[in-house]
């Protein structure tokens, strides 16, 4: 996205605060998995006999619920959704929900000094758990996350909200402290889902979201030079 904000706009408290646990949206923060993804939905609405909308407007639904895109973005009645879904995630299980991904550069680095400092992380995703897993797996990033919590299989929890809650109940069952906690991210979803846990975004630049998206966030991030000063201290 193409964010015009000053570089680190009202964010002296930011800088200097010591974070006691970050949250870490996946797709669009950590890894580039946008054209694996849209691939995969050309793959889904070719097999179920649709038109395939534009790829740019394929890009908008990277970061929110697949079901609630299929629903909304598509015009599809909730079965209709539902069996989407279904063939979306097969082909997503043949060619492996790391496919056509990587990792941003520079920040599989901020992730393992955070680790390394002692900041329990958490991932807080909209992709179902299983694959969040396999894709963390497939990076060799799994092992530095304390907690990671995605979408339900069955999508009864897949709103960033409630991903975020079920995250911050894991997080408290280990004993993390949540007295400063902040989230990464890089769309509205990831700020509004935060702010209704009263948690600060730092939105990253590299992700998928528009200008208007970084209205409500503590800070925007060009690089991840800016993105390390702000979780490093």
């Amino acid at each position: 996205m193409s964010i015009t904000s000053p570089e680190l706009t009202s964010t002296e408290s930011v800088v200097t605060r010591n974070w006691s646990c970050v949250l870490f949206d996946l797709d669009g923060t950590i890894t580039d998995s946008a054209p694996g993804i849209v691939a995969r939905l050309v793959k889904t609405f070719e097999e179920l006999g649709r038109p395939v909308p534009s790829e740019a407007d394929l890009l908008q639904w990277v970061g929110p619920p697949m079901l609630e895109s299929f629903e909304h973005r598509a015009g599809m009645t909730p079965d209709e959704a539902q069996d989407a879904l279904i063939v979306y995630r097969a082909i997503s299980a043949v060619d492996g929900p790391w496919t056509g991904s990587a990792v941003y550069p520079g920040v599989a680095g901020i992730i393992k000094t955070l680790c390394a400092q002692g900041v329990p992380l958490a991932i807080t995703s909209s992709k179902p758990e299983s694959q969040v897993q396999a894709v963390l797996d497939h990076f060799a990033l799994s092992r530095y996350f304390t907690v990671l919590c995605g979408a339900s299989e069955d999508e009864v929890r897949s709103s960033k909200a409630d991903v975020i809650e079920e995250a911050l109940r894991r997080l408290t069952a280990k004993d993390v402290d949540l007295s400063k906690v902040v989230l990464v991210g890089d769309r509205h979803h990831d700020v509004e889902g935060a702010a209704a846990h009263g948690i600060p975004t730092i939105l990253v630049e590299w992700g998928y979201g528009s200008p208007a998206e970084a209205e409500h966030a503590v800070a925007v991030v060009h690089s991840t030079d800016q993105l390390a000063k702000l979780l490093l201290g």
